[in-house]
């Protein structure tokens, strides 16, 4: 079966279509500026890319767009759409409502919905996404939601909840829900099979560094703590958020800044974190460059991050009882040797021995970066959330 996977933004879609008989991609692409002025796709089939500027005024010209190019010219990776036999969609909130993938019907898209203001950016356009792909696809192609947040919903209720008023959970459902769980579910299984092991066997940290940064604690392959909480601005300093802070600095800087509400969401989640402490920029190789320049904010910038992933892998050691595996994914994490080299660096007491030989070395594969004694394996894993998108689609497809 061939299985389109959708990954909408508010004005953007992602795409790639997979062969499931061998997970072949057979073509990926990206449509951008949607409802924008300057709206362009951009298609990779067959060994070469094609960009392409039309106006897309909603998702669903998107859609018909990139069946298009899957379809015809020199583009074209099959004959006719209706090859493609179904469609898995990421979305990234599904709340409680949600703990595993499943098919689309119309309940399923009020959920979403519905819980939208826990994601108000991403939520809406995962919508969008689906109404289109059934508008250009038609109701008789299967639709697949796949959540970010279903891999944490094993988390107990002591990591899960926040120490404020319980009724604030049971009025406007205020916990820790998690990200990227798509890709910690992947790595983790990825690793797992890697060291020849069950995931039943296994405590393993995941590490999904990117942008968007999170930490995960997987016991016995299911998550048992995670470090985004209610929305993705938790956890460990990122690109352009704050991660975890004293939520009295919040109104503190409310006083001072004169701003309020969403502008002070905007403050926490655009202006802060690798781009506010160093100055520089919010992607971690310009950083790092500055750096390695002299530049003092953009050193502590770098160990800052360091030094809070250090501690999530210390906290959930103790959480899990142990530590067999720390997992490396993510832009960050699967490229950056400076900053595995300064996470796993005097953590030798806890078993984590860096090759630094092995952890220069570039692979699109997993890679092995244990210096031998090390009773912790480190690996880097390169995530594939579209492959495991595609996986549950084929199998809630095929019952």
């Amino acid at each position: 079966m061939k299985i389109l996977v959708i990954n909408c933004g508010s004005s953007s879609l992602k795409y790639q279509l997979i062969d499931m008989t061998n997970e072949h991609v057979l073509c990926k692409g990206l449509c951008e500026r949607i409802g924008i002025e300057g709206s362009k796709i951009t298609h990779k089939a067959n060994g070469k890319a094609w960009t392409e500027e039309v106006a897309f005024p909603t998702h669903t010209e998107a859609f018909a767009k990139l069946v298009e190019m899957m379809t015809t010219g020199e583009s074209a990776v099959v004959a006719d759409k209706s090859e493609i036999g179904a469609i898995g969609h990421r979305v990234v909130q599904g709340a409680e409502f949600f703990t595993e993938s499943c098919l689309v019907d119309e309940s399923v898209i009020s959920k979403i919905e519905e819980v939208a203001p826990l994601a108000p950016v991403h939520n809406p356009a995962h919508v969008q996404g689906l109404r289109s792909a059934q508008a250009v696809f038609g109701a008789h192609v299967p639709n697949v939601v796949v959540f970010d947040t279903t891999f944490h919903q094993t988390m107990p209720p002591k990591a899960f909840m926040y120490g404020v008023n319980y009724e604030m959970y049971e009025k406007y459902s205020i916990r820790r829900y998690g990200a990227h769980g798509t890709s910690h579910r992947y790595v983790s299984q990825a690793a797992a099979e890697f060291l020849g092991k069950d995931p039943s066997e296994l405590k393993i940290v995941t590490c999904h560094l990117g942008n968007g940064s999170s930490i995960t604690a997987v016991d016995g392959g299911k998550c048992i703590d995670t470090s985004m909480g209610m929305t993705p601005l938790a956890g460990v300093l990122m690109g352009t958020r704050c991660g975890d802070i004293d939520p009295s600095v919040v109104t503190y800087m409310e006083q001072k800044l004169g701003i309020h509400g969403q502008d002070m969401a905007d403050y926490l989640n655009k202006t802060s974190g690798l781009l506010g402490i160093s100055g520089i920029s919010s992607d971690k190789r310009d950083v790092e460059e500055a750096a390695a320049a002299g530049n003092e904010r953009a050193k502590l910038a770098e160990d800052m991050l360091n030094y809070q992933i250090k501690k999530y892998i210390g906290a959930y050691t103790a959480a899990m009882g142990g530590l067999d595996c720390v997992v490396f994914t993510g832009g960050i994490g699967e490229n950056d040797n400076g900053l595995r080299r300064g996470v796993c660096e005097n953590m030798e007491f806890f078993g984590m021995k860096l090759d630094l030989e092995k952890n220069n070395q570039r692979s699109g594969d997993i890679l092995d970066l244990t210096a031998e004694g090390g009773r912790v394996k480190i690996l880097m894993v390169p995530t594939n959330e579209e492959l495991m998108i595609a996986r549950d689609t084929l199998a809630l497809v095929n019952g």
